[in-house]
């Protein structure tokens, strides 16, 4: 019996020490066939961090992906302030009648775009057709006393004739009819085409933000029927206190936030110089790009401004750089090849952030739809850690 558990005690020990050897084979067969956690970052990925896209400029387009060069900026403080969108004043013009006059017809409505020159409102006035009358009575006697010639007709006849066809012609054209319209009427040198009706057309490109007006309403001279504005640009009225404003300067960059969470790059082009009797500020007019057509005017916005001066420095809008594997990372343009490029950042103002190492000015660096290329970038390593 004692025998017989030697004998167990023997095999067992036996069986222990097999399956110990079979494990350590096992592991060292895979310590062969396994790379170390290095090996397998210097395979996967170079020494921008990795991973790439391919992607020509019309795709880019298309996708949203818009990119700059970069280059130095001057980095500074700034002040947050409120602010109402307004028109660009000195893109629009205000459109109204010279004489008293009946509006006849339309040819526009509120928010329409309209190119220079277009057709606003058909008027008619009494005193017009009476300008039109008598433009073309002077008109046809003139061609009558030229074709005479001076040697029939007196020195004074003639510069009468001349005069007077020329001054009806100028008071068509100060009562508001086109020289285009004028031209027609005498082309047709036919009196009953002296109505009276002028139109009223669109002295610059822009959209109808005003058509204070109905069809059959008598209308003054002065009074304003239609308002044009090229909103491609928009003012930004910012409120800032008499401190503030003395670290304002104009040509200061600005951005304004707008109602879609974005902001618009702009400058400060105006400063206003008294105190709001009610606010006790001092206005500083911006202005910003509104290609997009996300700002309108009355619409209230905050308005970052630039205060003082820092030193230039290479520097991207904050939005270029995105976090990757725990680094701040931008995304490189070469041709058609975008790649992620690990950057070493510092100081960060007004939107804008140093980049102080990783990237060369003059690269072009992704600004917009960071995110975008970021996921597509992430999907693109774990397709090529599948692969292996």
């Amino acid at each position: 019996m004692r025998n017989f558990r030697k004998l167990n005690s023997g095999l067992g020990l036996a069986i222990i020490a097999l399956g110990a050897l079979t494990v350590a084979g096992c592991g060292a067969s895979d310590a062969e066939q396994k790379p170390t956690s290095s090996e397998q970052s210097e395979e996967g990925h170079g020494e921008e961090g990795g991973g790439h896209i391919e992607m020509t400029a019309a795709e880019r387009s298309a996708k949203g992906i818009k990119s700059i060069a970069l280059g130095k900026r001057q980095l500074t403080g700034e002040y947050i302030a409120p602010g109402e969108v307004t028109a660009n004043r000195y893109k629009t013009a205000q459109v109204a009648p010279r004489i008293s006059a009946q509006i006849v017809e339309r040819h526009i409505v509120r928010g329409e775009k309209v190119e220079e020159g277009a057709p606003l409102v058909t008027l008619s006035s009494v005193e017009m057709a009476e300008a039109q009358g008598a433009l073309i009575i002077n008109d046809k006697e003139w061609r009558r006393v030229r074709n005479l010639g001076r040697d029939v007709v007196s020195e004074k006849r003639y510069v009468e004739a001349e005069v007077a066809r020329q001054q009806a012609h100028a008071k068509l054209l100060s009562f508001g009819m086109a020289e285009q319209e004028v031209a027609a009427l005498l082309k047709s040198g036919d009196a009953s085409k002296a109505t009276g009706r002028f139109i009223l057309f669109a002295p610059q490109s822009g959209t109808i933000v005003r058509d204070d007006f109905t069809l059959g309403e008598f209308v003054d001279p002065g009074r304003v029927l239609v308002e044009i504005s090229d909103e491609s640009t928009v003012w930004v009225e910012a409120r800032l206190t008499a401190e503030q404003a003395q670290r304002i300067a104009i040509g200061a960059s600005a951005r304004v936030k707008s109602s879609a969470g974005h902001w618009e790059e702009g400058e400060v082009i105006q400063l206003q110089h008294a105190l709001d009797e009610t606010t006790r500020t001092l206005m500083a007019r911006v202005e910003i790009s509104n290609e997009d057509d996300d700002f309108h005017a009355g619409q209230f916005v905050d308005a970052a401004i630039a205060a003082g001066a820092g030193d230039a420095m290479l520097a991207l809008p904050e939005r270029a750089v995105v976090l990757m594997d725990g680094a701040p990372t931008v995304f490189r343009i070469e041709g058609d090849e975008i790649e992620p490029v690990s950057v070493e950042t510092g100081t960060a103002s007004g939107g804008w952030i140093e980049i102080a190492s990783g990237v060369s000015a003059g690269d072009e660096i992704v600004t917009e739809q960071t995110f975008l290329l970021k996921s597509l970038i992430q999907k693109t390593k774990m397709g090529e850690g599948h692969g292996h």
